[in-house]
């Protein structure tokens, strides 16, 4: 596709809001038990050659992955991200004419991060969050204006980010999806737990029979009995499915390299994990952020690439995780579009490196359409998705709300007695309906059901 000039515009409002959702069952990774959170909504609206244009995207905020400090209570978490959203819509708007989608983001989303950083001391992390979840609702109204798709949009040139030109797009059909097993998940009938009674699947084999799910990612606890344990339990379960692979998660939990190392030797010396560790392709962020880039001799000793996630809060990261042997990164939109555009960028044609598709719980509609689509462009050919697993279908939304994207994208979602929720058939999600003008959506949100986006006041 021949390149075009990037789209200018002036932004004219960017509204903020959240809807409560509540998990239809704990969701546990490394040291944090979420039960229910928050889902931030944003409205763009750009002034385009004189034409009003909506965009719109949305992100859960999930607790006690963007800062984990233990004195931080959920609460605390949830309003370090709507001050970020909030300290990024008053920067966006400071600076409403941008020559390009991606200069508003270089200019005053940057200049969003330095504030929130410098003056509320929030971690980059979380500071990015903010022009994370704005930047893909101008992306979204951008390519609205020029009648264009996400990958046809990107690849002309039109949100005017440097690596376009540098990048190998895809236009994928399907996707597989990989399952997430947490911490708190039942195996099968023998555990206890929730059991609520929606008619989706609970335990890690309902799921496997009900998708035909083959790719799946576990969660690490950082105790090496305590995992080796369970992963001889989940071994037993993953048989069942054909020709399966893992990912596994290490969220930060453990200090060093050395009792990893010691997981991986006891691993190895049981015929079960032994299986599983031969059809592991990655071990994603193991050392907390702090650590993460030193003390890192150890890692080409592993029996399998290590990559980073957490510790994604710089432009330089990759290259320094690179360095210091890592073997990849991973994509999520929570952490910004341009940046997964540019880790692409930077490991395309080195085929030794992985770029993984990761999730941050992302929910039905929104949210799941636009990660999911940004990550499969970039060449992911499976993902995490687990959004679908914890929360019932569309939540607490309106029945026309899930309706509307139901009817918008029928490949996607499906209605059955569980009501209306993702489509999984034969392991993978059908993304075709992802592919028209905007990012990855053709139906919104019920905005006048959602509350205004604010930080509560402290009570008394």
């Amino acid at each position: 596709m021949t390149q075009r000039s990037p789209l200018a515009f002036v932004v004219r409002d960017i509204a903020l809001f959240e809807r409560p959702t509540v998990l239809r069952m704990p969701f546990r990774f490394g040291a944090a038990t979420v039960t229910a959170c928050p889902q931030a909504f944003v409205r763009v609206k750009l002034d385009i050659g004189g034409k009003i244009v909506q965009g719109a995207s949305a992100e859960l905020m999930v607790p006690k992955w963007f800062d984990k400090a233990p004195l931080l209570s959920h609460d605390d978490n949830f309003n370090q991200l709507r001050q970020a959203l909030l300290l990024t819509r008053a920067a966006y708007l400071a600076t409403p004419h941008a020559p390009s989608a991606w200069i508003l983001s270089a200019r005053a989303g940057g200049a969003a991060i330095s504030r929130a950083v410098v003056r509320h001391g929030l971690p980059r992390l979380v500071a990015q969050f903010g022009p994370a979840l704005i930047d893909k609702a101008v992306a979204d109204a951008v390519l609205r204006a020029c009648n264009l798709d996400w990958v046809s949009g990107v690849r002309a040139g039109a949100l005017g980010d440097p690596w376009s030109p540098h990048l190998r797009l895809h236009r994928p059909q399907t996707v597989w999806v990989r399952h997430t097993v947490g911490l708190a998940d039942r195996l099968d009938a023998a555990d206890r737990g929730p059991n609520p009674a929606d008619g989706l699947p609970i335990t890690l084999g309902e799921v496997i029979a009900r998708t035909g799910v083959r790719y799946f990612k576990l969660k690490l606890s950082g105790q090496i009995d305590t995992d080796l344990e369970r992963l001889t339990r989940i071994e037993a379960v993953l048989a069942r499915a054909p020709d399966y692979r893992v990912t596994l998660d290490g969220n930060e939990t453990f200090t060093s390299l050395d009792p990893l190392s010691e997981l991986f030797a006891a691993l190895r010396g049981r015929p079960a994990t032994s299986r599983l560790l031969q059809r592991t392709l990655l071990l994603e962020q193991p050392l907390a952020r702090q650590v993460a880039l030193i003390n890192t001799r150890a890692l080409a000793s592993l029996p399998v690439p290590v990559i980073l996630d957490e510790s994604d809060d710089e432009s330089t990261v990759l290259e320094q995780g690179l360095a210091a042997g890592y073997r990849g990164i991973s994509t999520k939109a929570c952490k910004g579009l341009y940046r997964s555009l540019a880790h692409a960028a930077r490991l395309h044609g080195r085929h030794q490196l992985i770029l993984s598709g990761e999730d941050l719980t992302c929910q039905a509609g929104l949210a799941v359409q636009q990660d999911t689509l940004l990550a499969a462009s970039l060449g992911v050919t499976h993902i995490e998705r687990n959004g679908h697993h914890y929360v019932r279908g569309f939540g607490v939304a309106p029945e026309a709300e899930a309706d509307a994207f139901l009817q918008a994208h029928a490949g996607l979602y499906k209605r059955d007695a569980a009501g209306i929720h993702l489509r999984i058939n034969d392991g993978r999600l059908d993304l075709r309906s992802l592919h028209r003008p905007g990012f990855a959506r053709s139906a919104a949100p019920s905005w006048e059901t959602l509350s205004p986006l604010g930080i509560p006041a402290p009570s008394i």
